[in-house]
């Protein structure tokens, strides 16, 4: 019962937002008030405590996920400082999934921007509690009130304020307690509460309304006082907004200016009362090798079972990040980790460690509840469950998408050759998006990624930390195929003639349909065969070679020899021809029909498409759009934010390669925009 108490007292959150919101510059004011670090940390100093990578220093962005613990109020806060760029969304991704709620970052002046859909969206799959801070009040054209309503138009949720910011006068209205915080002092850590003036309470009525109505919906008796008139107890609203909050009914929203240290011990306190304890969160689903599905309790009770959501090198060594659910673990214990066809791989934990940013603490036992650092494990990857020797059971893998954009490379110096292969296998196991392939027309290396950005740390990370220089080329975008039209094909394998006698009847014939999906849809294959002779069931073994051969012959289209996608085949007819027919020439029979049938369906390349926002000051309008025009983009809407326009428009990527360069240009530097991957199509 004891550690089930501590368990209430801990809050495992991250920070996210759409580049530029200002989520590191909170997560330092939070890590300063909590009294977790002595100074703060400016992250256009670059030496913002989080941001410990050079490459994060010298950007000033956010690149990797970084944990850290601060306390407040007698509660252990365990804080992910996550990315908004969108190259290093598999960051957020798997942050999101080993995470009980988070914090969403939003700009003051623009609102809800492309990435914060982005991470609305992880944060949805995941259903994890939100508060909102509307961060940046104190710039010109910041509006709270706007900034509540666009998520409440974009993001389809409710908003619901609890403290409203008075930036000119360094307070807020904590419309719970109704009273007025002033933040004094050089970096705002003298708090000066009073009464509510009467006059700037009835200027948030309407947000004081918000409040009452959200809370009433959760508690019946406070529902009866609000339509009395009655002012309901702080105790009692807060009670009832927690269990909105929860139940993802709302979110709680707080407004300030982290840079100008204004409206964050207001929303520590939110992050207690509103956001969930690891005991608070639903049972995690798991299954078992039989296919069977359990729920994990959280608690130490029970064999462990942990996920090791993030691989990274430290000090040059292979570390895990991992979330414990049930159990305990400690230095020198043996894990193992299960593996397809329901097989398990052994580890040993040699060390354990407590994370603090960009340094470790060796620790002697983690618990449920935990985000821990591993050292020891040779094999363990992202989204691998980590269990107890013999108790297996899968936790929900963390899904990476597919990069989109290419580079050629090669090391400066022709020595370095296996040395680079060493370095690249190191730095995909840290970054599941990722790809290192070979290019079949050139036999050129490619490097993979999410976007320019994207490739451009991993080459800068490369160099700095195993000092191996690379060439590289022009960027190459990503590619896929697909279909027109349905086609059918016929196809019989029989091995050209041979004198050995036991090669003479190796026969098999497929016959299959295929036909395109919408966007988006992938591949899907279906039985529906007809069996010759009747009566007689293909094996197993070889139903298994005709799928694996059908989904090696999409993985290489007829066009660019790129993956095939938005497709469905269908296997209408398979002919065995006695002990002949093995696994082997079932699956040659089944590709030769695929290839046959995809020559006949019209086959196509598709681009990836990118959602793009552009946001530029007003004067600048026509000639953007001239030149958004020029690059074959689609248009799809503008929107005034404060002084400046956001354009929203699609376009394929390869016209919109260093467009931050023109950008710039065109509006004398004052132009910003950020474009995410929607789809591949025509």
């Amino acid at each position: 019962m004891k550690k089930l108490s501590r368990l209430s007292h801990v809050r495992n959150i991250g920070v996210a937002a759409h580049v530029d919101a200002g989520k590191t510059t909170l997560t330092e004011r939070i890590l300063f008030y909590t009294g977790a670090s002595y100074k703060i940390g400016e992250v256009h100093d670059g030496a913002a405590h989080m941001d410990y990578m050079a490459e994060e220093q010298q950007h000033g962005i956010t690149i990797t996920s970084a944990v850290t613990k601060a306390p407040w109020r007698e509660h252990v806060l365990q804080v992910v400082d996550t990315p908004g760029h969108v190259d290093f969304t598999i960051e957020v991704e798997r942050a999101m999934r080993v995470l009980d709620g988070c914090i969403l970052v939003l700009d003051g002046v623009r609102g809800v921007e492309p990435q914060t859909e982005t991470v609305w969206r992880q944060r949805t799959h995941f259903n994890l509690p939100t508060l909102f801070f509307v961060n940046k009040m104190d710039r010109p054209g910041a509006d709270y009130r706007r900034a509540l309503d666009a998520v409440r138009r974009r993001l389809k949720i409710e908003p619901i304020a609890i403290t409203f910011p008075i930036p000119d006068e360094s307070a807020v209205v904590d419309l719970i307690e109704r009273r007025r915080i002033g933040f004094l002092g050089e970096q705002g850590d003298a708090l000066v509460t009073e009464p509510c003036p009467d006059a700037l309470w009835d200027a948030v009525a309407d947000l004081r309304e918000s409040l009452y109505l959200a809370a009433a919906e959760m508690d019946e008796d406070l529902a009866e006082r609000v339509l009395a008139g009655e002012e309901p107890a702080p105790d009692a609203l807060r009670a009832a907004i927690r269990r909105g909050a929860l139940a993802g009914r709302f979110c709680p929203c707080y407004g300030g200016s982290a840079l100008r240290n204004l409206g964050v011990q207001p929303l520590l306190d939110g992050v207690v009362d509103f956001l969930p304890a690891p005991l608070d969160r639903p049972s995690a689903h798991a299954v078992q090798p039989d296919g069977t599905d359990i729920e994990i309790l959280m608690g130490t009770e029970g064999p462990l079972a942990a996920l090791a959501f993030k691989v990274q090198l430290w000090d040059g060594r292979r570390h895990v990040f991992a979330r414990i659910y049930r159990g305990t673990l400690s230095p020198g214990d043996t894990v193992e980790v299960p593996t397809p066809g329901g097989s398990a791989r052994r580890e040993q934990v040699a060390r354990l460690f407590d994370v603090d940013a960009g340094k470790k603490t060796r620790i002697d036992r983690a618990e449920a509840g935990e985000i821990v650092l591993l050292a020891g494990l040779r094999h363990a990857s992202t989204g691998d469950t980590l269990c107890a020797p013999g108790h297996l059971l899968s936790l929900e893998r963390i899904e990476a998408r597919a990069p989109v954009l290419g580079l050629a490379i090669e090391p400066a110096a022709g020595t370095d050759e296996e040395k680079l292969l060493e370095v690249l296998d190191k730095v995909q196991q840290e970054d599941p998006t990722l790809r290192v392939e070979e290019d079949p027309e050139t036999g050129q290396r490619l490097l993979r990624g999410m976007g320019e950005l994207h490739l451009q740390i991993v080459l800068e990370r490369i160099e700095r930390e195993f000092g191996v220089r690379i060439r590289s080329g022009r960027p190459a975008v990503a590619v896929r195929e697909t279909i027109r039209r349905p086609a059918t094909a016929d196809a019989v394998f029989a091995p050209p003639p041979t004198p050995d006698p036991r090669q003479q009847d190796l026969m098999a014939r497929v016959a299959l349909a295929i036909e395109p999906l919408p966007r988006g849809s992938g591949d899907r294959l279906e039985w529906a065969a007809h069996v010759i002779p009747v009566g007689v069931e293909p094996s197993t073994a070889q139903r298994e070679a005709i799928e694996q051969s059908l989904r090696s012959t999409l993985a290489a289209g007829p066009v660019l020899g790129a993956q095939v996608q938005d497709i469905r085949v269908r296997i209408v007819e398979v002919e065995l021809f006695g002990a002949a027919s093995t696994p082997e020439a079932l699956g040659a029979a089944a590709s030769k029909a695929l290839r046959q049938a995809l020559e006949r369906a019209e086959p196509v390349t598709m681009h990836p498409i990118m959602r793009v926002e552009v946001v530029i000051p007003e004067p600048n309008l026509g000639t953007v759009l001239g030149d958004l025009q020029a690059r074959r983009a689609l248009i799809q809407g503008t929107e005034s934010v404060g002084e400046d326009i956001a354009i929203r428009a699609e376009a394929s990527l390869e016209p919109l390669l260093g467009y931050a360069t023109a950008l710039r240009s065109l509006t004398q530097g004052r132009g910003q925009f950020s474009m995410e991957f929607d789809r591949f199509d025509l």
